[in-house]
């Protein structure tokens, strides 16, 4: 492949993905925009007909989810196209999947079928609730995984019941785990020289993402409940309203307590008997929050976060989403990046949130029309020009 990587970091590697919908495009979309061969493999389309599983193919979230791979279309449940593909994973590095156990197995592209013609294939599977176990072959999608994996109990103001969170939380770090599991069996193999299977579901990686939450429970034995802006542990820190809006405000530790105090000029709340401590803090949290927000209603958000920044106390302000990207700071960082197009022109984009100095990664491929680069590839693998033909006269392409 001659073309244009998205990075060298991982250029010296080829990822067939077999993904769809969210989890397992997160995952190779990070192999990607480091510079990985990347090859979407997609059902011929009169195979998925009506509404696509991943949504629209020119809507921006499957634009975002898979620039920097070229596609290819392969019908896995003919013999000629799983022959195709075993053809393919001989000369790959990285296989991902997204299937329910079941159905890789049913197929005969698992790992173990795989990994018989390639024993350097490193295999990852992302599923709703892993390989194994009672609920193996269920179903499942991001927000039934917040559900299950806690996230929704302690999202939300309380009493107000079971919230989801606003972004797919389950999906995206399933992937960004699935990813490094993938980077770490690739480091693994230089030794080795064996490939290895990677596996996670969107409710390990929900459980997982709980953190000191799931940490109070399984050590202190507290059950976390819905705190909504507030947070659980460090008092005051949560939404203040202001003269014309609200902000956040973070405050941990006794010294940056004091630093807050001086801040909003209320330094007798450092004497006052019922704030003294972290612990008084916590137990008359309402009482001192109602008095901060009294306070806060004083001066507007912006005169807000200059003087509490000028104290050393975290805070900033709360947007909405097209807010947050005309932030200096937010341009400044140039999180946003153009990706062109052929069929919606160029179109603004996330780049990968993590820079490197010699390696740096970049958009540089559109997002593929499905089977757009079929004979190309095919053709890199070794394949004729007669038998990409017989594949298309077997329907298998």
């Amino acid at each position: 492949m001659n073309a244009q990587r998205a990075s060298q970091a991982l250029a010296r590697f080829t990822v067939l993905d077999l993904s769809r919908v969210r989890a397992g495009p997160t995952c190779v979309r990070q192999l990607a925009d480091w510079g990985a061969n990347v090859i979407k493999i997609e059902a011929p389309a009169r195979l998925e007909p009506g509404d696509p599983i991943g949504g629209a193919r020119h809507a921006g979230d499957f634009q975002n989810l898979h620039r920097n791979k070229r596609s290819i279309t392969l019908d896995l449940k003919s013999e000629a196209g799983r022959e195709a593909l075993l053809r393919l994973v001989r000369k790959a590095d990285v296989v991902v999947e997204n299937f329910r156990p079941d159905v890789k197995t049913r197929l005969r592209i698992d790992y173990p079928a795989l990994r018989a013609v390639n024993p350097r294939i490193v295999y990852a599977s992302i599923s709703a609730y892993g390989q194994t176990g009672p609920y193996r072959e269920r179903p499942g999608f991001d927000q039934i995984a917040q559900g299950m994996g806690g996230l929704m109990s302690i999202t939300g103001l309380p009493g107000q019941g079971p919230v989801r969170a606003g972004s797919a939380v389950a999906d995206v770090t399933a992937g960004l785990f699935a990813a490094l599991g993938v980077m770490v069996a690739l480091l693994e193999r230089e030794t080795s020289g064996e490939g290895q299977f990677v596996e996670t579901s969107l409710l390990e990686a929900q459980i997982f993402s709980l953190d000191f939450q799931a940490a109070r429970w399984l050590i202190d034995r507290v059950v976390p409940k819905q705190a909504g802006n507030n947070h659980p542990t460090s008092i005051p820190t949560g939404v203040y309203r202001t003269r014309d809006g609200h902000i956040n405000i973070a405050t941990t530790g006794q010294p940056t307590w004091a630093r807050f105090c001086t801040a909003i000029g209320a330094e007798h709340f450092m004497t006052h008997p019922d704030y003294a401590s972290a612990e008084l803090r916590s137990r008359n949290r309402d009482a001192l929050n109602a008095e901060i927000e009294k306070i806060m209603q004083e001066r507007g958000s912006a005169d807000w976060i200059d003087r509490l920044n000028a104290e050393g106390v975290a805070c900033g302000p709360i947007y909405a989403i097209n807010e947050m990207f005309e932030d200096p700071q937010v341009k400044h960082l140039g999180i946003v990046t153009t990706m062109p197009t052929p069929a919606r022109g160029a179109l603004d984009v996330m780049r990968q949130p993590v820079s490197l100095s010699r390696t740096p990664s970049a958009v540089v491929r559109h997002t593929p029309e499905r089977g757009e680069h079929t004979e190309e590839v095919l053709a890199e693998f070794g394949f004729t020009p007669d038998e990409i033909a017989a594949l298309r006269a077997a329907n298998a392409l």
